[in-house]
């Protein structure tokens, strides 16, 4: 039986990275058995030295993604003396970087999984989102880093998937007089809860637009400027029971919208 040929990855992160490209080039050896041998988060010689003693013994390749320039240097020593075949995976193509861009590297193991993390937030508050939107689930406003309120068509969905984007788990409440609101928004701190109003005479246009949207006549209940005040009024009042900060949407941009809450609840927007 033909001995498996051995690869050693050596990573000053998971190791992902070399994994990929080792594999993606063992796909063009039809046949070929090969065996990965990952050694993840190398921040010392000594995990070098062992990896390359073992490299030696078994005749094998090491692969390295690593960018601190001193543990590069003794890999890149220690295979030269052991006639260890060490290939380098980044540092061609970051020197193209440096010679075509004319920028310099930051050489700071594990950005990627920084950048990783940054993502699943940002995935983790949009799913947050849709699942806490409307008040579907009233538990959601205990979980929220950020609660908005107010009524219809004050744009409290759109607010919450744009600073969901941002990383923030956002729940929205309706204001509706005929529903109670929940008991769980008056526990929540005043830190964390918006209110969102807007001018009668807008969302009178606003409302309007979208019952033609639907095809339903404007002159509907939703639409009518005593319906509006009224629950206006209402949204006044559960507001100011609530404790929370006010926001006046009426002429104002998401984004615009966004970065005033996130000024107003001392919240720094994320990059």
């Amino acid at each position: 039986m033909r001995k498996k040929d051995i690869v050693y990855l050596l990573s000053d992160s998971v190791g992902e990275t070399a994994e990929f490209v080792v594999k993606a080039v063992a796909n063009q050896f039809i046949g070929g058995d090969l065996e990965i041998r990952q050694n993840s988060y190398v921040d010392k010689e000594s995990d070098i030295e062992e990896v390359v003693i073992k490299a030696k013994q078994t005749n094998s390749i090491i692969a390295y993604t690593l960018v601190i320039d001193s543990l590069k240097d003794y890999l890149n020593k220690r295979a030269n003396e052991e006639q260890v075949l060490a290939v380098d995976l980044l540092h061609p193509l970051m020197n193209a970087f440096i010679t075509k861009f004319d920028r310099e590297p930051i050489c700071e193991p594990r950005l990627i999984r920084k950048l990783d993390k940054d993502y699943f937030r940002k995935v983790e508050a949009m799913e947050f989102a849709v699942k806490y939107d409307d008040a579907r689930d009233v538990k959601g406003i205990v979980k929220a880093d950020i609660v908005l309120i107010g009524v219809s068509r004050t744009s409290k969905t759109p607010l919450s998937m744009y600073l969901a984007y941002k990383g923030y788990k956002v729940a929205n409440i309706p204001l509706v007089p005929e529903v109670p609101a929940p008991e769980e928004l008056f526990s929540v701190p005043k830190n964390r809860c918006v209110g969102l109003v807007i001018s009668p005479d807008k969302l009178n246009d606003i409302r309007r637009e979208r019952l033609k949207t639907l095809g339903l006549k404007p002159e509907a209940n939703y639409a009518q400027l005593e319906r509006i005040l009224e629950e206006l009024d209402y949204a006044e009042r559960v507001m100011k029971r609530v404790g929370c900060p006010v926001v006046d949407v009426s002429n104002k941009a998401i984004e615009e919208t966004a970065n005033y809450i996130m000024d107003i609840l001392n919240i720094e927007m994320s990059v």
